[in-house]
């Protein structure tokens, strides 16, 4: 098991994620394709696997869950921590498969506005790019970025100071 960031320091020095011990939610791995992070969805209900793929182009982060992959441009993770922290509260994730409506004020419609960084969806796959704050919120969570609730249902986050 190989903690990276702030999450190998509150692992160290056995701290929790402010919900629940993250070690009942994730299993860690170094974030790479051959030793993917195992993570849980949001609700806790669904596993699945995320890497880095820097050699991408663009960079990409892929996830895997069960024989479906999904791509997100890998400069979401630090786009959607400034997002978080600029933001400043909770925030609710409104999860939507793409072409689904997603309510205003969520990070899901944050991550295909138009208004973001990149000029609408992080993801990069046609018809696989929603679903971003149920799969990019956890590696956020994992990477010491922000906070996560982990009910069944209508969870939020919030960014937190790397």
């Amino acid at each position: 098991m190989v903690l990276t960031g702030a999450a190998a320091t509150r692992a160290e020095h056995g701290e929790e994620d402010g919900s629940e011990n993250q070690m009942n939610m994730i299993t860690y791995g170094s974030g790479t394709q051959d030793d993917p992070w195992r993570l849980k969805t949001p609700h806790l209900s669904s596993e699945y696997e995320a890497w880095r793929d820097e050699a991408a182009d663009p960079p990409t982060l892929v996830v895997q869950v069960g024989k479906t992959r999904l791509s997100y441009r890998l400069r979401a993770i630090e786009d959607a921590h400034a997002m978080l922290l600029a933001h400043g509260d909770w925030m609710p994730l409104g999860n939507a498969d793409e072409g689904k409506p997603v309510k205003e004020g969520t990070l899901e419609a944050w991550a295909r506005s138009e208004g973001n960084p990149v000029g609408g969806y992080y993801g990069l796959r046609k018809g696989y790019r929603g679903r971003f704050a149920n799969y990019v919120g956890p590696v956020l969570e994992l990477l010491g970025l922000a906070e996560l609730e982990h009910a069944a249902r209508n969870n939020r986050i919030r960014g937190r100071q790397a």
